[in-house]
């Protein structure tokens, strides 16, 4: 059974998908139910779960679980910004941008956050994280940055002596690596996303 188990890797998986390795199971929840009381997989949400990394033997990842809860969504904003080592401050809360409505998921690996977003700028500027072999989606350091001044109540970069005071003492970024930041992907948003002049005004501190 717990090689069995084994083979679903580190990746969210479904009740079916459980059920599917004992065909021989008639009564799948009870079944379920009893793996996951016996520390065999863990409850992610109603219907989805991963198995435990004693079982797997593959560390889990909560960007993967993220992707998984609410589909179709990337990982974004301080969380994936911290995950670039650009801040560092720790993340608690796992924050992701969807094309669907705002929710927020709990569970035993922490708050998951998605975040409404359009469909114009969903697409711009997103990459492939990995994790024991598996694949995430997770926005590339500027798409992050973009996003989370998209999403903060009250900015307004109109300057960029603010924008600069914005980096460096409310993020405290890091402000080497923001000077290799892709300005095309920035770009990109500030035609079609949210607070676009802000962003314009991070594109001039990048190339003042």
């Amino acid at each position: 059974m717990k090689n069995s188990l084994a083979t679903l890797r580190n990746v969210p998986i479904t009740t079916a998908t459980i059920a599917s390795l004992f065909p021989k199971i008639v009564d799948t929840r009870q079944k379920v139910s009893m793996l996951e009381k016996n520390g065999e997989i863990i409850r992610l949400k109603k219907g989805l779960y991963v198995v435990s990394p004693e079982i797997s033997d593959m560390m889990i990842s909560t960007e993967l679980i993220a992707n998984h809860l609410y589909a179709p969504s990337y990982v974004s904003m301080e969380t994936a910004l911290r995950y670039y080592g650009l801040i560092p401050e720790a993340v608690y809360l796992m924050r992701s941008m969807t094309l669907k409505q705002s929710r927020t998921f709990v569970n035993s690996f922490g708050r998951f956050e998605f975040l409404s977003t359009s469909r114009k700028s969903y697409y711009i500027g997103i990459k492939s994280g990995e994790c024991e072999g598996s694949y995430f989606q997770i926005a590339t350091p500027e798409k992050a940055l973009c996003d989370l001044v998209a999403q903060t109540r009250g900015i307004n970069l109109r300057y960029v002596g603010e924008a600069k005071e914005y980096l460096e003492s409310y993020l405290r970024f890091d402000m080497d690596a923001l000077m290799h930041f892709d300005t095309d992907i920035l770009g990109q948003y500030a035609k079609v996303g949210k607070k676009g002049s802000s962003i314009r005004t991070i594109i001039k501190l990048i190339q003042s």
